[in-house]
């Protein structure tokens, strides 16, 4: 019934998704369900497990069934899988038994109040568009917590306050 901390809202034409870590969910009723992105959705931040997966001098990053490709400016795109998918090797395969790693609390949601009377649909519509913005901020695309602090700027300076 709760999505993860963390988690991103991404506006896909009439879908409203939400990514974290890899897993996409949408909301059904008054829960949330697990689903397979659309292809061409756009996400400003890799799952963390991705393997990347070099095919006709391109690569291309993989995790949890679903294949992305960079989109300059923006993130990375959800795309079909590349031909030859099936037989790829990744470029760096994940060690049998990897040393155990302390995984930082990924930061907490922000609340976004809304200074200037805007609607929910503006609200959304700026949500979007600082998700955008925070990925071209060096360093978001790699730490979730700087790509929340780029969207938290962003949306002080569109009116917002983010608690």
């Amino acid at each position: 019934p709760v999505l993860p901390d963390g988690s991103v809202s991404i506006t896909f034409g009439a879908n409203h998704l939400f990514f974290n870590s890899g897993v996409w969910w949408r909301p059904f009723g008054g829960r949330f369900v697990v689903v397979v992105p659309p292809v061409g959705v756009v996400v400003p931040l890799l799952p963390p497990d991705c393997v990347t997966l070099w095919m006709a001098g391109v690569p291309y990053y993989y995790a949890n069934g679903v294949y992305y490709a960079v989109s300059p400016g923006q993130g990375y795109v959800v795309v079909q899988p590349p031909v030859g998918a099936e037989s790829a090797q990744p470029v760096a395969p994940v060690a049998v038994a990897p040393a155990p790693v302390a995984v930082p609390k990924a930061p907490p949601v922000p609340v976004i109040y809304p200074r200037n009377g805007q609607s929910a649909t503006q609200t959304e519509a700026d949500k979007q568009a600082c998700n955008r913005w925070a990925t071209t901020q060096a360093a978001a695309l790699a730490d979730a917590e700087v790509f929340q602090r780029a969207v938290a700027a962003c949306m002080d300076a569109h009116g917002y306050t983010v608690r």
